[in-house]
């Protein structure tokens, strides 16, 4: 499952605000918000609904596979 700091990079990568991954996903502005400042952690629909709109616009998530957590744009580009 995708981390706070997932999503914030991956929304800062693609130049979005809260607003805008709000907009495209349906989950309010707050939840992302409280998200990821570490306040609450969303149920899992929502995670996979922010994971998903954000694969869509071109981010690829990384997961612990002894090289880290991370984000990069679907054409391999790292971060």
């Amino acid at each position: 499952m995708v981390n706070r700091q997932q999503i914030s990079a991956a929304r800062g990568w693609l130049g979005l605000s809260q607003q805008d991954l709000a907009d495209l996903t349906g989950v309010s502005k707050r939840t992302i918000s409280h998200f990821e400042a570490g306040d609450r952690l969303p149920h899992d629909r929502t995670l996979r609904d922010l994971q998903t709109a954000l694969e869509q616009q071109g981010i690829e998530f990384l997961f612990e596979n002894g090289r880290g957590v991370g984000i990069r744009a679907k054409d391999g580009t790292s971060i």
